[in-house]
């Protein structure tokens, strides 16, 4: 019956595409020809050129960030945060495919030592202390940026690699768009933006649907086949090409905004909801056959963030409130070869947050910006595995359920004694249920060296630290209650560039080095029961070169040229003491590249822009013995991707038609062991817009 009304369901999408399709299409051709017309009648407005002035701003001082480019934000509907990472920085991004676990290791550290917020709001959840970035599509985000090291501080602790602030905006017109998009192994896209502004006041909604079956085939190289002769004699072997099996998704975002900005006062209510239903796919060394199965994850957010703003004469006052609710559901039943399936596991979790921060700044003349924080996040989580049965033969429930609250405040002070001169300091102050924790301290100061080209030397120093996760603490079987938080000191130095060349040259660039040492890392570790239990165990020694630039180039009215790049070398290194025949000590951690590089070029002709997105990573191990251990390293990888777009205007009207082709040179790789990566496939899509 479920299976019935699948098909069902994608036979009436699929007819809904088509239609809608068609309909595009159609508008494109009558627009097509009003803009031939159009071109041909001289409807051309001239724009007068507007001179900018910049100055560098008291809240910038020493900062080591990364603004994440709109382009890449905005590229298509397909894109989660997790894709645009990959291509628009330096930071490895781990996962196995469209809509699976997506984390990040940011300057050598592990996935829960990058905190992520979204106006304001944690989004690192309490129970994993991770965040899944494939989770957050890249339409329902306006502003990224990621803080590198010491400059984490400013947003909150727990950064020990960074942290990754996302912003949505204001609506500052009407505006209404629909975008449909089809693409291999059954994949559609939808994406519909509304805009309502009247004066003071404004309205947004954002609605994305996504699904595919994800059923690509793959060549399975952890597998072979013998090859007989007619004597049944093996005489070869070769790696067979399978199906992804249990991989499709069905993924569905709404984000409302609202608000006014009323002078010098803004106010504004932001509401988040997510309905998540993936299935896990199998593993290319899994033998089952066609055994039935189910591997299923499915989740049900709501975020809601309310924020007020004041600001005159230099000072502001701002306050959010805001509460996270997060339903989990991972279910694993298997055919043990009876016919029937059983139920392996059951998984049910619940999360409620809730969030209130307050914060002002005040400039004290031209030269001093001085500010405080305090905020609270209230956690209250659920976890059991219901599929437990007693000895009685009754279900039992074997989880926890706890809660928490935490407390941040800070002071920080930015100066600027002289023109090319400035220097700020940070400290904040954790409280984690009864846990305080020691004071985190941050310095950074720059040096303004050339005014031409805009060079300048900056220096950050910082002490940091991570409360272990709930499931670090009571995970059963194996929580650790006396974990104590991850320490970490880190420092960089770096200097960066840009130079503007008569309207038409935009140059920039920057080169860090950074030194990260870590001690008490949290590592689950086999006990002699029988299960995982994690333990401060772990000393990491992080450190490298972080490198970016930047160019735009006007050729002309009509042509226009963007290239973005950015490389990363990231030793990060096991220093943990153990015993004398541990080979983990002074190996790479697993999973972590010590070469990444990324390179985006978009070149625009008129309405046509052509892109081209390339990234590169390296040699990553799977196993904590790193080089010495046998067949624990998946081999470095290119990826590359190609998109051509075409935009057609008349009057209030757009339409942008888009053909994108994701590895472009059919490339075989994995990114995690074990999970297939799909190969060469397409995508198109067509918007309209008002």
């Amino acid at each position: 019956m479920t299976m019935t009304m699948m098909m069902s369901t994608t036979t009436m999408m699929t007819k809904t595409m088509r239609r809608t399709l068609t309909i595009l299409l159609m508008l494109t051709l009558m627009l097509n020809a009003l803009d031939g017309r159009a071109q041909e009648s001289g409807w051309r407005v001239r724009i007068a050129e507007v001179p900018v002035v910049a100055s560098r701003r008291l809240a910038d001082i020493g900062a080591q960030r990364t603004d994440l480019d709109t382009l890449q934000l905005r590229e298509n509907i397909a894109l989660s945060l997790a894709d645009v990472l990959a291509f628009g920085s330096s930071i490895f991004v781990k996962n196995f495919g469209r809509a699976t676990l997506s984390t990040v290791a940011l300057r050598g550290t592990g996935a829960s030592h990058t905190q992520v917020s979204w106006n304001g709001l944690s989004l690192n959840s309490p129970m994993l202390g991770m965040t899944d970035f494939s989770t957050i599509p890249a339409q329902l985000v306006d502003r990224a940026t990621v803080l590198h090291g010491a400059t984490s501080v400013s947003d909150g602790s727990g950064g020990l690699g960074g942290a990754v602030r996302l912003e949505t905006a204001t609506t500052q017109r009407n505006e209404a768009g629909y975008t449909q998009g089809f693409g291999s192994y059954g994949t559609h896209d939808e994406l519909l933006r509304l805009g309502l502004r009247r004066e003071k006041f404004w309205l947004a909604l954002r609605a994305i649907g996504a699904a595919s079956k994800s059923n690509f085939h793959f060549r399975n190289h952890d597998k072979k086949e013998n090859i007989y002769d007619a004597d049944r004699n093996i005489v070869g072997q070769f790696h067979p090409v399978e199906v992804n099996r249990n991989g499709a998704f069905a993924d569905r975002h709404l984000l409302v905004e609202g608000g006014t900005d009323a002078g010098q006062h803004q106010l504004r209510l932001s509401l988040w909801l997510a309905n998540l239903d993936r299935e896990l796919p199998l593993l290319t060394t899994d033998y089952s056959g066609d055994r039935d199965y189910e591997n299923r994850q499915r989740e049900r957010d709501l975020r809601l963030v309310g924020r007020w703003q004041a600001t005159a004469d230099g000072q502001g006052l701002e306050a959010s409130l805001g509460y996270l609710r997060t339903w989990l559901a991972y279910d694993y039943r298997r055919d043990p070869g009876n016919g029937t399936l059983s139920t392996m596991t059951r998984s049910r979790s619940r999360v409620n947050t809730a969030f209130a921060k307050i914060g002002g700044r005040r400039e004290i003349g031209q030269r001093l910006l001085v500010g405080a924080s305090l905020e609270v996040n209230q956690h209250f989580v659920e976890s059991a595995d219901r599929a437990v049965v007693s000895a009685e033969g009754k279900p039992a429930r074997v989880g926890y359920d706890q809660a928490r609250a935490e407390w941040s405040g800070a002071l920080s002070a930015k100066w600027r004694p002289a023109p090319r001169f400035g220097m700020s300091a940070t400290l904040r102050q954790d409280l984690c249920g009864h846990d305080l924790a020691q004071p985190i301290p941050a310095l950074a100061a720059e040096v303004l060296l050339s005014r031409r080209a805009d060079i300048v030397v900056k220096a950050s120093a910082t002490r940091n630290h991570r409360f272990p996760s709930l499931n670090d603490l009571y995970f059963l079987p194996g929580g650790n209650a006396n974990l104590r938080p991850e320490r970490g000191q880190s420092y960089d130095l770096g200097l960066g560039f840009a130079h503007t060349n008569a309207q038409r040259l935009a140059i920039s660039g920057s080169l860090t080095w950074f030194d990260s040492r870590i001690t008490d890392w949290i590592l689950w570790l086999p006990t002699a029961k029988g299960f995982f239990s994690p333990r401060n165990v772990g000393r990491v020694h992080a450190y490298g070169l972080e490198a970016q630039s930047d160019c735009r180039l006007s050729l002309g009215t009509d042509w226009t040229l963007r290239c973005r790049a950015a490389y990363s070398f990231t030793p990060s290194e096991d220093r943990t003491r153990s015993t004398a025949d541990d080979r983990s000590r002074g190996q790479q951690l697993p999973y972590t590249p010590r070469h990444t590089a990324t390179a985006t070029a978009a070149f625009g002709w008129r309405q046509i822009q052509l892109l081209y997105k390339w990234c590169h990573y390296g040699v990553r191990f799977t196993q904590t013995a790193g080089h010495t251990a046998p067949d624990g390293r998946l081999p470095r990888y290119f990826m590359s991707g190609l998109g051509i777009s075409h935009r057609t205007t008349i009057g209030p009207l757009a339409l942008n038609t888009k053909i994108t082709i994701n590895n472009l040179l059919d490339e075989e790789y994995l990114s995690v062991l074990s999970r297939p990566m799909p190969g060469r496939n397409f995508e198109v899509f067509v918007e309209i817009g008002y």
